[in-house]
């Protein structure tokens, strides 16, 4: 059967090799997700990223994962770290966010709040929920590793409202489509369910 499209000129790759990294980031570009940080203890003390890629693995026993840079600092200590603390955060907390993604930033220094937790894992202070993992597992998929954490204790804080969301190489908020301007159930854009 011969293709209707009169242009695939925007088709990239073919089906028979794997695209360029930047070809497959600036596609993912277009896939949203929730904004958290990861923090360990550490020899040369705490350690800790934001990730987008943080999603539930199990809800028996509670499991969640998310992926870490092969060149990442922290995935030394990641690898034999006991405990793991994760920080869902919200609108409010963008700010938070972009400093635990910056290379070479003093992430743990003030205005940054945070305490010792369970096995002097830090925990960051001011976000809208906490949880304490035990790192469970550890695995390289090509040029990242999956981080497997069983959740061990969560807090709920409720600071940040909405979730902050990250996509488009921009952090953005939460609207529920109920409450996105000029949306009806009925007649839904899915472009205003997220503000950028």
């Amino acid at each position: 059967m011969a293709s209707t499209r009169e242009d695939d000129s925007r088709l990239v790759g073919d089906a028979g090799s794997p695209i360029a990294g930047e070809e497959f980031r600036a596609a993912l570009r277009h896939h949203g997700g929730g904004v958290a940080v990861v923090t360990v203890a550490g020899p040369e003390g705490p350690r800790g990223f934001t990730v987008t890629s943080l999603t539930a693995a199990s809800l028996r026993p509670p499991l969640l994962s998310f992926y870490v840079n092969h060149d990442s600092r922290s995935l030394p200590v990641l690898r034999t770290a006991d405990h793991v603390g994760v920080h869902l955060l919200g609108a409010a907390h963008r700010d938070l966010g972009a400093l635990f993604a910056r290379r070479g930033a003093d992430r743990f220094a003030p205005p940054t709040r945070w305490r010792s937790g369970p096995g002097g894992v830090p925990l960051l202070e001011d976000v809208t929920i906490r949880m304490i993992c035990a790192r469970r597992e550890v695995v390289q998929v090509g040029d990242h590793f999956l981080v497997v954490g069983e959740v061990l204790a969560t807090e709920r804080n409720g600071a940040g409202g909405d979730p902050l969301l990250y996509a488009h190489g921009e952090f953005g908020r939460w609207v529920p489509i109920g409450e996105a301007p000029g949306t009806a159930m009925d007649d839904l854009d899915l472009a205003d369910l997220v503000e950028w």
